[in-house]
């Protein structure tokens, strides 16, 4: 970010009252500034009003999404089948420590 850089500099280069100075200022008058903020067709925080499109794309998205189930899928009894015959096929866990065990002979 811009202002972690400035800021890093700031407390490099200065001494650290003045630092906390200019970070202060600089936040106060960031914050001060959003008053003079003008979005066309949208209301500032002063003054202005929405423009009709604001206005219905609002209402349009006010409600949210419409609410819809949570739906958990089914397992597939098939692929179960498959996987647990794969593994099956594949040897057990008893054969599996006997290869570990001749690895380390």
């Amino acid at each position: 970010n811009l202002g972690a850089v400035g800021f890093g500099l700031g407390f490099r280069q200065l001494e650290t009252k003045q630092a906390f100075y200019l970070m202060g200022g600089t936040i106060i008058a960031s914050g001060v500034f959003t008053f003079f903020i003008n979005i066309k067709g949208h209301a500032g925080l002063i003054s202005g009003e929405d423009s009709e499109e604001a206005i219905a794309a609002y209402k349009k998205t006010a409600g949210g999404a419409p609410a819809q189930t949570l739906q958990v899928p089914e397992p597939d009894v098939e692929a179960v089948k498959e996987i647990e015959k794969a593994e099956s096929e594949a040897g057990s866990e008893a054969e599996f420590k006997e290869f570990l065990g001749n690895l380390k002979k």
